[in-house]
């Protein structure tokens, strides 16, 4: 039986979750389609929103911020991924979104973490999530990082809360239901052709699309065998639905990470990492949209994390790749240390620490990581690292070259320091040492998550597929805030942003 309503939408994370809200509120019928049961990528994250310019957290907080200074430091992570008066509006209505995220039931805390980290514990909900800290000579840094209140990764939570809103509105969300073919007449998509489970066959789907998750997360070959089992059922007992649009269909069905050709094609040095996703983010819904005429942007832009904290004092150490020569200021986002690690170093990179540092680090990981983070932490600490008395000793045992090992050591300590770190955590390295091995491709098994950026070209006012009538496209399977660079709560954040705007504007369409 076909299936019509004003706007359809492609994907149930929270860009498509978003949309449905503010397309429902605007007064247009909404059907929203899943190949799963929904919450995407975002129900596997961390629930971290970057916000900022005075939220209702940051005040209670006693944090001081401003859009100014949030645009000041996001101009230099977004580059001209979207014009600066994009980026304005995104950061001058910030604030707005948080209180609006609220509304919708998602709950946020002002306890501030007194540590730099790549996820704080338990005690805390706000932080500094990228680079701040770092780049003071930009503004004067301000913890943006609001993760969603509870226990763990929090973004089922923050999901959870979004998929109630979107029931509260009315709604129509169909799970199980695969686009496969958007449909156009006269040059305007009018709507999507699907293939949608139905009986028995949706209980060994649901069983084994969710099963497939983690071991997807953290093996992917054993993910890929369940899904590929999840996937012949969708092929042979999946049944064709067409649902009409009657105002327009907004894609937000998540990347491409997930998608080996496209990752050989667009972003071959990342494809040694962990992808970071569900099996839905295979480029399904950007190649959806390319089918009707959009154009894609910004291909090649992935997202590589190599946090070096928690514990916050190995930023104490020296990162150097396999000649010996310092990679990056080690403070920075984890992000941005695994771009210079891929960009400048062919993937390979050993933080460079002493007994002094190590034994700090120690000290804190109990206390500064939740489970996740601590048995990370463990390995690279014990079975992750190789220790000698001389730097020599050291270089040898990775292979690693002694003399630019050396010429580096020497070099670090002096304040100020050449690649700007804070000058708290500079100082010279004494024996004996110790290298932990950090690598995109590491040979210890310490996994890099990655996730792709790019996607479909939009209209930066309205969330319109450049050239195509009647689509839109909205978080990670379009270009956005976050598309030149990462850092954490900027996917989710964009992901509000670019879906509440494609949602309210689909609405406004005339009527086929």
């Amino acid at each position: 039986m076909d299936v019509s309503a004003d706007v359809v939408i492609v994907g149930f994370g929270a860009a498509g979750a978003c949309a449905a809200i503010e397309a429902a509120r605007a007064g247009a019928s909404v059907v929203v389609l899943d190949r799963f049961a929904g919450g995407g990528a975002t129900a596997l994250s961390g629930g971290v929103v970057y916000a900022g310019g005075g939220t209702r957290q940051q005040v209670e907080a006693g944090v001081l911020d401003s859009p100014d200074g949030m645009f000041e430091y996001l101009r230099h992570e977004v580059g001209d991924a979207v014009s600066g008066e994009t980026l304005w509006r995104f950061c001058r209505g910030s604030a707005d979104m948080l209180r609006w995220l609220e509304d919708q039931g998602v709950p946020f805390d002002a306890s501030l973490c007194p540590f730099k980290t790549s996820y704080p514990t338990n005690d805390y909900y706000l932080y500094h999530s990228g680079s701040e800290q770092a780049r003071r000579d930009v503004t004067p840094p301000a913890p943006r990082g609001h993760r969603a209140k509870g226990k763990g990764t929090s973004g089922a939570l923050l999901f959870a809360r979004l998929a109630a809103s979107v029931h509260r509105t009315g709604a129509g969300v169909l799970p199980q239901t695969t686009a496969v073919e958007l449909v156009t007449e006269d040059g305007r998509v009018t709507g999507v052709r699907c293939r949608r489970l139905t009986g028995a066959p949706r209980i060994a789907h649901r069983v084994l699309s969710r099963l497939a998750v983690k071991p997807s997360l953290y093996y992917p070959p054993v993910g890929r065998s369940l899904h590929r089992l999840a996937a012949a059922l969708e092929r042979r007992h999946g049944r064709e639905v067409l649902v009409r649009a009657n105002r327009g269909v907004v894609i937000a069905a998540g990347g491409f990470v997930f998608d080996r050709e496209l990752m050989r094609e667009h972003a071959p040095a990342y494809r040694g990492g962990l992808p970071l996703g569900t099996p839905g983010d295979d480029g399904s819904g950007i190649k959806l949209g390319t089918a009707v005429g959009g154009t894609t942007a910004r291909m090649d832009r992935v997202s590589a994390w190599r946090f070096l904290t928690p514990p916050s004092a190995l930023r104490k150490g020296v990162l150097v790749g396999a000649t010996g020569r310092r990679v990056c200021d080690e403070s920075l986002y984890g992000a941005a240390i695994g771009e210079a690690i891929v960009t400048g170093h062919e993937g390979r990179a050993w933080l460079l620490v002493d007994d002094e540092v190590l034994r700090e680090a120690r000290r804190q990981v109990p206390w500064q990581t939740l489970l996740f983070q601590r048995l990370q932490a463990r390995y690279l600490l014990s079975r992750g690292l190789v220790t000698g008395l001389t730097l020599d000793e050291v270089a040898a045992k990775v292979g690693v070259d002694a003399a630019g090992l050396r010429a580096t050591a020497k070099a670090y300590g002096d304040v100020p320091d050449a690649l700007g770190k804070l000058p708290e955590l500079v100082r010279p390295l004494r024996a004996p040492y110790s290298l932990i091995d950090v690598s995109v491709r590491s040979r210890v098994g310490y996994p890099c998550p990655v996730l792709t950026l790019g996607g479909l070209v939009v209209d930066e006012d309205t969330g319109r597929v450049t050239g195509v009538d009647g689509l839109y496209a909205a978080g990670r399977s379009a270009v956005g805030v976050c598309s030149e660079s990462y850092v954490s709560g900027l996917s989710l954040a964009d992901c509000v942003f670019s879906g509440r705007r494609a949602g309210a504007h689909v609405a406004k369409e005339t009527p086929c």
